[in-house]
């Protein structure tokens, strides 16, 4: 077996294991080309790498890719509830379950829960989530959860309460184990089994906020703002990183997906930026020195799309990219 292939295998395998909590290790096999550059990137002087970021950061870095997924993400919502209100039938239902101009969307972990609890597949919801799962299975990683989730955008927003706050010393970040998302995951599954009841459907707060936007607020959105003020107190973006099932499932089923964002070894200056605001920062351990196992690597499927770390990148290393396809501008 090739190189290039056994470091291809590695990784998918090791992405793989990152996604289901393990953290990263650092890549057993490595291509002779990124060798090379490993050993160039070492024996460059300090002072020329410090004189290097300076001039990267000297160029204002913009937000274009978040600015669209904030439009993307605050239309998507918008249209259920315009839909509703003035009853035009073009989206209706939630994000749990919807029809959009007559064709059948269905979360794909809310479809699994209602499977479970009446324990035998009902063929409407078996129609809606195949409709679903080949739009992110093409999309891939946790597309869903960055440019659909309602929560996601007021988690993000209350994550930079927290980071006011820790720059401050007020609050500090506690860190958890994220393994403990594939043991809520399987929890929650065994719950709708035994119970016949769809449990994570009723604490969702992606479903409870898009209902909420819809029908209208209810004392539901008390434990949203619970589990966001645990979020800016204790633990940053807790809720995603470590309990929401869906962001799992989703992350399984765009594992193989063409869309990526791919990281280039080339003019990487290994300065951080983009672990900084990464929601999920293992997926760019690759990105950390000596740490790339190829020239080219695109992320793993725990990785949301978001762009954050696109726009913070000062030299360009981390793009949007559809395999097989030029990088998307």
């Amino acid at each position: 077996m090739s190189t290039h292939a056994q470091v291809h295998r590695a990784r998918w395998r090791e992405q793989i294991a990152v996604l289901l909590g393990r953290e990263p290790k650092k890549p057993a096999h490595v291509t002779e080309v990124a060798i090379k550059l490993h050993e160039i990137k070492r024996a460059r002087p300090k002072a020329e790498v410090k004189a290097a970021i300076e001039a990267a950061h000297a160029t204002p870095r913009g937000h274009k890719w978040r600015n669209r997924r904030w439009a993307v993400l605050i239309a998507a919502n918008l249209l259920f509830t315009v839909s509703y209100l003035l009853d035009i039938q073009v989206l209706e239902g939630a994000l749990t379950a919807s029809r959009f101009i007559g064709f059948h969307l269905i979360d794909l972990n809310s479809a699994l829960q209602v499977m479970l609890a009446h324990k035998h597949v009902i063929t409407n919801l078996v129609i809606g989530t195949l409709t679903v799962a080949t739009g992110w299975m093409l999309l891939g990683g946790r597309t869903f959860c960055s440019w659909v989730c309602p929560y996601h955008l007021l988690s993000e927003w209350a994550e930079k309460l927290h980071l006011w706050l820790a720059r401050k010393k007020l609050v500090s970040d506690q860190h958890m184990d994220r393994r403990l998302r594939v043991a809520f995951w399987v929890a929650f599954a065994l719950a709708a089994l035994a119970t016949g009841y769809t449990v994570f459907e009723a604490i969702s707060p992606t479903g409870i906020v898009s209902r909420a936007l819809i029908y209208g607020p209810g004392l539901a959105l008390l434990w949203v703002a619970a589990l966001l003020l645990f979020e800016v107190v204790i633990s940053r973006r807790a809720w995603c990183r470590y309990a929401c099932p869906i962001g799992l499932t989703y992350g399984v089923v765009g594992i193989f997906a063409p869309l990526r964002v791919k990281y280039n070894l080339q003019n990487c200056l290994h300065e951080g930026d983009c672990r900084k605001v990464c929601l999920v920062p293992h997926v760019l351990e690759t990105v950390i020195k000596s740490r790339a196992a190829d020239v080219d690597v695109p992320l793993g499927p725990d990785c949301t799309r978001c762009g954050l770390c696109v726009d913070q990148c000062p030299t360009g290393s981390l793009t949007f990219d559809v395999k097989g396809l030029s990088k998307l501008l």
